[in-house]
Formats: C-alpha cells, structure tokens, sequence
C-alpha cells in the first residue's frame, strides 16, 4: 500500500473525541470543528471510505477526551487520556478502521479500550464490538461512557486482552490499538478464516510497523501486509508487550 509508506505518524503517542447545538454564546461550536477534522485530517489525506468518514464524523471525539485536553480534541496529534495511556491521534483511528474493512454484519474485538473512541467510531459500521482494556479506572470510565452516549452494540470487558475473548470467539476483524512484539496467537485463533487483523508491531529498539494480517482457511494460513512505520503506546500484560 503504496500510500502509506511516506512518513512517520504518532498514533497512541509516547507521552504526550455527540456534538450539538455549540455554537450559542460561550461554547465551542463542536460539530464545526469536527466537519473541519474530516475535511483537512481525513479527507484530505487518503481515507476514502464514505462509511468511515460518515462515523468518524458522527462520533463526538471531545466528549472522549479529558476536560484539560478537549480544547484539543480534533486537533491533529494524539492527546494524553491518564494512566500513561494516550487517545490515538484521528488520522491513525480512522486508517486502521478503513484498514479493518468492517461490514455492516461482522462481529469485531478491540484491545485496548482506551477511552472507548475506536469502539465508539466502530459501533455504526459493525453488529457488535467487543473491547477489552487491562487499566481497570480506563476499562470502567469507557463502560460507562458508552453506555451513556447510547453505543449499546459495544461491551466493555476489563481484563488482559493478550488472549483475546474467547467466549465470544469467532470474530470477522480484530483491532489492536497499542503495539506488540509479535502477533498473539490467541488472537490468530479467535479470528475466522478469511478475516483480518490489524496491529502494531516492533520492538521498544526498532521501529514500530503498522501491520494487516489476513487469515485463510487456517491459523498457518496467514498472510501479512506492512502499510506504514508508527509509534504507538505498548501492550501491557501477562505476556510482557500485551495489552495496554
């Protein structure tokens, strides 16, 4: 994917998100802002698909960021959300999306929750998300973020997301927002033949790549597609580079 290959983006960052009526006295007009995010970020880069640009338009990105940081919220960067962890910068959300290639019937799992923005854009365009996050303040905030925002397609499970969730295995796509040695097998597993995973993978010593891993008929049956260097935030868990 030729495209993709010129540069070097900040997804989740090192260190360091539904609008309404804003534009009354005193407040931000959101939705303008958002519209203007889509236009420049999105748009006009290279994200073509007219539904990931329809969620990510949809979704109230400030409402998933921290009340210091939400002034910058549809800013071009990622933004610290606590705990270490970061809220990826838009361009990266919306790319893994269209990477994803989500369908109106398939059954998707994220690692690493965050604030629950990615399965928050996801929600429109899959039947059911299914998220799990290991920082438990995180896990729970984005529960009930999602719940009050009305995404009631998305369950949120607190745990280590390294072996994926198996009890609601098979899924048609898995999305993995922090960055891993090595694709976990467990995930391999879990995803039906012909879907696709996409993941960050490197080393804290070398350079992070942005990877889609496409399944055939087996877990042996892989296919692997490098689109572009990254950095991202680490997975964290049992194994090490985990899950964030």
């Amino acid at each position: 994917m030729k495209r993709w290959n010129s540069s070097l983006l900040i997804a989740a960052g090192l260190v360091c998100g539904v609008g309404g009526a804003y534009a009354q006295r005193g407040e931000r007009d959101w939705d303008a802002e958002r519209r203007r995010m889509v236009n420049e970020q999105l748009r006009g880069r290279d994200i073509r698909s007219a539904r990931v640009l329809d969620a990510m338009l949809r979704v109230p990105r400030h409402l998933f960021v921290p009340e210091p940081q939400r002034r910058d919220a549809y800013s071009d960067g990622p933004l610290p959300i606590g705990h270490g962890q970061t809220i990826s910068q838009p361009y990266i959300v919306a790319l893994m999306t269209e990477l994803l290639d989500p369908g109106p019937d398939h059954r998707v799992l994220e690692l690493g929750t965050g604030s629950g923005y990615q399965a928050a854009v996801l929600s429109p365009l899959v039947k059911e998300v299914y998220t799990i996050e290991i920082v438990q303040p995180l896990g729970l905030a984005a529960r009930e973020r999602l719940v009050r925002l009305g995404y009631t397609n998305v369950q949120v499970k607190v745990g280590d997301g390294y072996y994926g969730w198996p009890e609601k295995a098979p899924f048609d796509a898995i999305i993995v927002t922090a960055w891993a040695t090595h694709v976990p097998p467990p995930l391999i597993e879990q995803l039906k033949p012909g879907g696709r995973m996409v993941i960050p993978v490197g080393n804290v010593f070398y350079q992070q790549n942005l990877v889609v891993v496409h399944k055939g008929k087996t877990a042996r049956d892989l296919r692997t597609e490098s689109v572009m260097a990254v950095a991202f935030v680490p997975l964290t868990g049992a194994r090490g580079s985990a899950t964030r």
